[in-house]
């Protein structure tokens, strides 16, 4: 076996794995990537990108079928599937040539393979025709995650699926029920929902979206049932029967009921992608399934380093990439005040669309702060009018006596870009005051955002 000596290897190339690499070279080190599948990991294969094509195709279908509501006569619109997934993965492949080329330029080796440890700073990798070994002064695993099945609805690629399947069935289902409503669940039953698909949605919670605010949940939840979306919330599926019309699963809950379904999509949760690793070889432990890291995102093993899903929540692909910056620069020694998780804006891409940073005002009032809540809803919003979606609302959640902006939650069109102004703001600690004073340009749906903040502080003049 050859030897290779570097002073990073990155194992995975991911939003973390990738980022982390990249800037490693830019510090001067030399730097290699080992990949076992494709370049960009889940979140450019299988994640982020191709979900978001999708998502984009079901919106588009939905506008052109409310083409009467802007005054334009269209015909009847309906979904060419083969051509909807070839989209999708055509998206994926396009990103990931992107990294590849960013990695050639950036002179970073990438070996294909899989890694384990031979010893804390020695990784063997098994190719496809070859084994080699590569030395390390500092590793950084960024090797993700993967769908966690439920026991007693194991994968079968079939008629129990992870997100990965949902994404390129060969024919569109007639039924669908989707296990958990989380950003993955809500997001694909919307997608298949519009399709056409008829589709049912469970949740063990009492709400879907389970890490949002109330009522952004509850929005949702309305807009899904008017979608014609059956949801089952504070519900869980208890039994699986095989019939010759479908399976049937029972649906235990709020209001049970058996469900026929062409397809099972099971999405509650993920695992972390950390076996065969020989992780005792280099004196790694897990805790809860993850690696367990400090702010720096150092594990307990001097050199080795854990990113992304593979080092615990948040599970999002803009924290695996922020963590791998981190982490880079702190195995090249340069000084960076590591990672903190209170100012990370999480985002869902169904329709209503929904953007989220800080405390939802449950939790500011658990953790004993003195709240105000400001919410400006978007159909008093010239943009959205204009626009013809105006479903949702823009909602702060502030200290009453400092005005320090604890969260704000976002539901409606643009969520996910309007959320970033307010991440922007809470970083350099700008109070609601300065969201309500500042001009915002006119008509714009940032407007909303400045409203909120005003009504927070009594001062709103669109609401």
């Amino acid at each position: 076996m050859s030897d290779n000596i570097y002073d990073v290897i990155v194992v995975g190339s991911g939003p973390g794995g990738y980022v982390a690499a990249i800037r490693a070279a830019q510090l001067g080190q030399k730097t290699a990537v080992i990949e076992r599948d494709k370049v960009g990991g889940i979140c450019l294969n299988w994640g982020c990108i191709p979900t978001k094509a999708l998502l984009e195709s079901a919106r588009l279908l939905d506008e052109i079928r409310h083409g009467a509501d802007f005054g334009l006569k269209v015909g009847d619109a309906t979904p060419d599937w083969p051509a909807v997934i070839k989209r999708s993965r055509g998206a994926a492949e396009k990103m990931s040539k992107g990294v590849e080329y960013l990695l050639k330029k950036n002179k970073i080796d990438v070996i294909s393979g899989f890694a384990s440890f031979e010893a804390p700073g020695r990784l063997k990798v098994e190719g496809k025709e070859e084994t080699k070994s590569f030395s390390a002064k500092n590793i950084i695993l960024a090797t993700g995650a993967r769908a966690r099945p439920l026991p007693g609805m194991e994968f079968d690629g079939k008629n129990i699926i992870g997100y990965r399947e949902a994404m390129t069935l060969p024919e569109m289902p007639k039924r669908m029920l989707v296990v958990g409503a989380g950003a993955i669940g809500v997001e694909f039953a919307y997608f298949y929902s519009v399709m056409g698909t008829e589709v049912t949605l469970v949740e063990l919670m009492d709400q879907v979206l389970p890490i949002e605010d109330a009522e952004v949940a509850t929005l949702v939840e309305r807009t899904f049932q008017k979608r014609g979306i059956d949801v089952h919330t504070g519900s869980k599926v208890t039994s699986i029967k095989k019939g010759k019309d479908g399976w049937t699963y029972t649906i235990e809950g709020k209001k049970g009921k058996e469900v026929v379904a062409d397809v099972c999509l099971v999405a509650t949760g993920v695992q972390a992608n950390t076996e065969n690793l020989n992780l005792e070889k280099a004196g790694l432990t897990l805790e809860r399934g993850f690696f367990k890291v400090d702010h720096h995102m150092r594990t307990g093993v001097p050199g080795i380093f854990a990113i992304g899903d593979c080092a615990g929540a948040p599970l999002l692909a803009h924290v695996a990439s922020h963590e791998g910056i981190c982490a880079a620069e702190t195995a090249a020694g340069h000084a960076n005040v590591g990672i903190s998780h209170d100012n990370t804006p999480g985002c869902t891409y169904c329709h209503p669309q929904i953007g989220s940073v800080g405390l939802t005002e449950k939790k500011a009032r658990d953790a004993g702060h003195d709240v105000k809540t400001g919410k400006y809803l978007f159909r008093a919003n010239g943009r959205a009018v204009a626009g013809g979606e105006t479903d949702g609302f823009v909602k702060f959640v502030i200290d009453a006596k400092y005005g320090e902006v604890l969260g704000v939650h976002i539901v409606g069109p643009g969520a996910p870009e309007l959320i970033a102004e307010v991440v922007v703001g809470r970083q350099f600690e700008l109070t609601a005051k300065e969201f309500a004073t500042t001009i915002h340009a006119h008509p714009t749906l940032s407007e909303a955002v400045m409203e909120a903040a005003g009504d927070a502080l009594g001062m709103a003049i669109h609401v």
